[in-house]
């Protein structure tokens, strides 16, 4: 599917939604489940030697006995889910397993809205046992505890599971260290007290109290370096939450402490939500570095000066999912802890049974819903390729992005793009200044498609969007 198609689609559902009628009836029927409760090259010598478990577990996880192929996928995010589907559809043959250690799907993309009420949080979640019914493949909730790739055998707590082919797409951590947090008491506090709510689940419910129980003060967000979880939603979320404060009148304000030297994307819809609908409710200062969280006095410490404030979600750099540090198969060039893959099929470099999508790879490339949507839409398709003994050409990932800057109307921006083919194997877009450089300058982009003139319409489009992208996943 193009971007321009799937933009018509996305068009075509948005304009027979209003918010009345979607609040009324849509969030019910997208919903498959409402949640009781929530707990988301060549290798140099030193990469060539295999990682080898230390915790064993010695029984078999309870599935059916590996009969033929086997592919398995760790994590069931938007690019996990959209991966086991596809993977079952080009290899019909093929056992697909989804491992992953949460019982409900609880959607990052879009949960913004929830917070100005715009959507119902029913909108949010989904049941890993449907997709998997509607799309032939099993789900085995359990977490992964280590990986034998010579042995091509996963460790759960539940068991292990041999696997022939191996899809890791388990998301991010969080970077404490990288904010001047270092102590895991300290870390735990910061992350009980002011949750960064980028991993879904419980740190979402708690920022959604957070903000229906703010009454006056500051409410700080951060916006962290590198290359992180969902560019544009730092700023959406303070438009969202300053959109509260303005329909409750409090007297009560964001501030957003930018890590970047301006606003990563749509700087021109956000800048102009910021001084034309939040002027009296938003305060936004760039280049700024977060060096220390004072928890018990609400103090965040930065280079030049220091800000209080009443309550916080604080947004630490992000790194790669500790699963891929475990396994050895971080790459040396990431500074961000990701996997060392193959920057045009997203192998590990030594390793074609094994592939990384999503957060945790090494590529440039934003760390979006719909970008690990298409990453894993192509690597199913490089797969069975592969299979069939055949490669695959590249075929860019596209970015395909709304935000939604306004409550009362819901009025959205919209960013989507398609990417030049990377420029080296392995290196150049591992390093952080060049992939800031390559995004910052449009260098990445092969073509940009982008709309900073907020309107209704776009608020539409995103409810859209989002019902296009769940379908992928779940039906």
């Amino acid at each position: 599917m193009t971007l321009e198609l799937e933009r018509e689609e996305i068009r075509d559902v948005g304009k027979k939604l209003s918010r009345r009628n979607f609040l009324a009836g849509t969030a019910g029927t997208t919903a498959g489940v409402m949640a009781a409760g929530l707990g988301g090259g060549k290798a140099n010598a030193a990469q060539s030697v295999v990682h080898k478990p230390t915790i064993l577990v010695e029984s078999m996880a309870e599935l059916p006995p590996k009969r033929g192929l086997r592919g398995v996928i760790i994590g069931g995010g938007w690019g996990g889910l959209t991966m086991a589907k596809h993977l079952k559809r080009r290899v019909p043959e093929m056992e697909v397993i989804l491992i992953e250690r949460r019982s409900v799907f609880m959607s990052c993309p879009v949960s913004n809205l929830w917070l100005a009420d715009i959507i119902d949080y029913k909108f949010l979640i989904h049941s890993f046992v449907d997709a998997a019914r509607n799309n032939n493949y099993t789900f085995f909730n359990a977490t992964v505890i280590d990986v034998d790739r010579e042995q091509k055998r996963i460790y759960t707590e539940r068991g292990y599971v041999d696997y022939d082919y191996l899809v890791l797409s388990p998301g991010i951590d969080y970077d404490y260290d990288d904010i001047g947090v270092h102590e895991p008491e300290h870390k735990q506090a910061v992350m009980t007290h002011f949750p960064a709510a980028f991993k879904p689940g419980s740190e979402h419910i708690t920022l959604k109290r957070k903000v229906d129980n703010f009454r006056r003060g500051i409410f700080l967000l951060t916006v962290p370096s590198g290359n992180y979880r969902c560019p544009p939603a730092p700023y959406e979320r303070a438009c969202m939450i300053a959109a509260v404060f303005k329909r409750k009148k409090l007297p009560a304000k964001v501030v957003l402490l930018d890590n970047n030297h301006d606003i990563k994307i749509k700087g021109e819809g956000f800048h102009a939500a910021f001084d034309e609908l939040y002027k009296d409710y938003i305060e936004y200062y760039p280049s700024m570095k977060v060096r220390g969280v004072d928890v018990e006095n609400k103090i965040l410490l930065e280079d030049i000066e220091d800000f209080p404030f009443e309550d916080a979600a604080i947004y630490p750099r992000i790194r790669g999912a500790r699963i891929v540090e475990t396994m050895g198969i971080v790459s040396e060039t990431s500074p961000q802890m990701e996997a060392r893959i193959s920057q045009y099929r997203n192998n590990l470099i030594d390793d074609f049974h094994v592939y990384v999508i999503g957060d945790s790879r090494s590529t440039g490339y934003s760390k979006s819903g719909s970008t690990a949507q298409a990453e894993a839409r192509f690597v199913a398709k490089v797969i069975a390729g592969r299979i069939a003994g055949h490669e695959i050409e590249w075929e860019s990932p596209y970015t395909s992005c709304y935000s939604m800057v306004a409550a009362d109307p819901a009025m959205a921006i919209y960013f989507g793009s398609e990417y030049l083919p990377p420029m080296a194997d392995i290196t150049a877009l591992s390093m952080e200044y060049t992939i800031n450089q390559w995004m910052d300058s449009g260098a990445a982009f092969a073509w940009r498609d982008r709309n900073m003139n907020r309107s209704v319409d776009m608020g539409d489009e995103m409810i859209g969007w989002a019902l296009t992208h769940y379908a992928e996943m779940f039906r």
